[in-house]
Order: C-alpha cells, then structure tokens, then sequence
C-alpha cells in the first residue's frame, strides 16, 4: 500500500498525485492539515531523510519565524515540535510504501526508481 502524505493545495503535491494517476499508482491520501500527524511519523521520518530535509526552510511558514525562532530549531526534538503545530512546513509530499517512508518531495526520475513504474 503507497501513502501520499502532503496538503491538497501544494502544487508539488499535485505533481506527485498527477504522476501516480497518470501511471496507474493507487495509493491513500493523508492530509497534514485535516488529520495532523504524530510525533511518533515525524520522528520516524526525520531518522530516515534527516530533520533538516523533513523541515520546508524554504517555505512561507517557517520564513515568517523570527531569525531567533528559526535558529532555535536546531536539532530534530525542536524541529518535531515545531512541525506538530505547523504541518505547513513539514517538506512534501512525503510518500511510504509498506508504511516505510521512501519519498521526499518530487522527482519524476526517484519515483520511477523506488515505485518500480
């Protein structure tokens, strides 16, 4: 079973669900906004892809913080606090097969490779 973790309106989140019709991918959607997510799958990710990759830096969310909150985010028990009351910057889509996380983002070459299409 494939999980797309993202938010609807994400437009590389569009991309990635555009990708997995278009190639017959059927897969679950969890949305961040309306089901929130855990401690224990944020933790879980951040020990796969690092917590500095699972935290959007680059998004409007985390660029509104003070340069003070931003640097006080600055190990994985911080981040994961952050990212539990702002799903917003949690980076995505993040994609789990077999409820193991193997995706980051959107790269139509990666998704080919790890979702063997």
């Amino acid at each position: 079973m494939i999980k797309l973790y993202g938010i609807p309106n994400c437009n590389t989140v569009k991309k990635a669900q555009d990708w997995l019709k278009t190639n017959g991918v059927t897969y679950e959607f969890h949305d961040f906004k309306k089901k929130g997510i855990t401690a224990e799958k944020l933790t879980e990710w951040c020990r796969i892809f690092g917590w500095e990759k699972v935290i959007n830096k680059a998004g409007l969310t985390f660029k509104k913080l003070t340069k003070e909150e931003q640097a006080a985010i600055n190990s994985e028990t911080p981040a994961i606090a952050y990212l539990i009351n702002n799903t917003s910057a949690i980076k995505r889509p993040i994609v789990e097969t077999n409820d193991k996380a193997v995706l980051l983002g959107f790269k139509e070459e990666e998704y080919q490779t790890k979702l063997g299409v």
